[in-house]
């Protein structure tokens, strides 16, 4: 079985570490990290092993939904699931997210422990 490898870009430092040490920790996967939405683009445009983004949706400069859509326009990207890591999820947004094509959504605050379980049940991999 290969290592999942997940991209996390959130511009809190503190939920990147929390994140990233739970998914290392808890999951055994391989983790890269990003402060900005551009930062993000960048490694997930020159990374090509990458399983999965986490996302946040509120970040300065440019939102998660801006981010996804960059995604989305990349073929090199386009393929990749993404979850979005948010406070505030209402009912239309989830329906919305879905006809976007997000994988899933993590609301904040999150429980860490569980994290690597939401990730996993999002995406299909613990089977």
């Amino acid at each position: 079985m290969t290592i999942k490898q997940v991209l996390i870009v959130d511009d809190e430092e503190r939920i990147r570490e929390l994140v990233q040490a739970c998914l290392e920790d808890l999951g055994g996967w391989e983790t890269l990290t990003a402060a900005s939405g551009q930062e993000g683009l960048k490694i997930a445009q020159t990374e090509s092993n990458i399983d999965a983004i986490l996302l946040d949706v509120s970040m300065p400069d440019m939102d998660g939904f801006a981010v996804y859509e960059q995604l989305q326009t990349n073929v090199s990207t386009q393929s990749i699931p993404v979850i979005l890591l948010t406070a505030k999820v209402l009912p239309s947004d989830r329906a919305r997210f879905a006809q976007m094509g997000i994988a899933g959504v993590i609301t904040k605050p999150f429980e860490p422990t569980s994290i690597c379980e939401e990730v996993a049940n999002i995406l299909g991999w613990d089977e």
